[in-house]
């Protein structure tokens, strides 16, 4: 039940778009169409799981054997730009509409900071492997499920009358906003 409540906790209650607001730059950038916002989204996870695994593994079976626990940070970094690396060229090489879709967004997911937070975060909370596996699955899910949601609606508004002012991203944050304010009614439930 613990891993329960662990996975829902992380995907829908803190939910790392709208409780934590990290991540937003392909939120924004790549949410206009649902089928780039998938891409996006299984990217993330595929990104996420990995990296925060890898970075498991190395923190408990290197940094601290050797009592480096201070160059997590910057080990996690060189990590994740590595695995980023190796993800792009995969979609590069397998899905070249994908990769010209996601554009730009895609070596950004370098610099996302939800990448690293996950990673540090299974470590700050003391999580063990079955754990850090759950969260750094729920997590990215979370950020897709957002992702999707929120690419269904900007579709939908695309194709209504929308007030000039509020065109594009003016009513694309307002949309987020009141997202941000209708998943934290859910916290307090787990």
């Amino acid at each position: 039940m613990n891993l329960f409540t662990l996975f829902i906790s992380a995907m829908l209650i803190n939910n790392i778009i709208l409780s934590k607001f990290l991540g937003m730059c392909p939120f924004m950038g790549v949410s206009s169409k649902l089928e780039s916002a998938v891409g996006m989204g299984l990217a993330v996870i595929f990104v996420i799981f990995g990296a925060s695994i890898l970075s498991y593994f190395l923190y408990y079976f290197v940094l601290v054997p050797a009592k480096l626990e201070y160059m997590e940070l910057i080990c996690f970094i060189l990590l994740i730009a590595a695995f980023v690396q190796f993800v792009e060229m995969f979609i590069k090489k397998t899905s070249p509409s994908l990769y010209k879709q996601l554009g730009i967004y895609l070596p950004l997911i370098t610099t996302n900071c939800a990448v690293l937070y996950v990673a540090m975060d299974n470590i700050t909370q003391g999580y063990n492997l079955i754990e850090t596996i759950v969260n750094s699955i729920a997590v990215p899910a979370g950020f897709m499920l957002m992702l999707c949601i929120f690419a269904t609606i900007r579709e939908r508004l695309s194709g209504n009358d929308v007030p000039k002012a509020f065109q594009g991203n003016p009513i694309a944050f307002v949309v987020a906003a009141i997202m941000a304010v209708a998943f934290a009614s859910l916290a307090g439930l787990v």
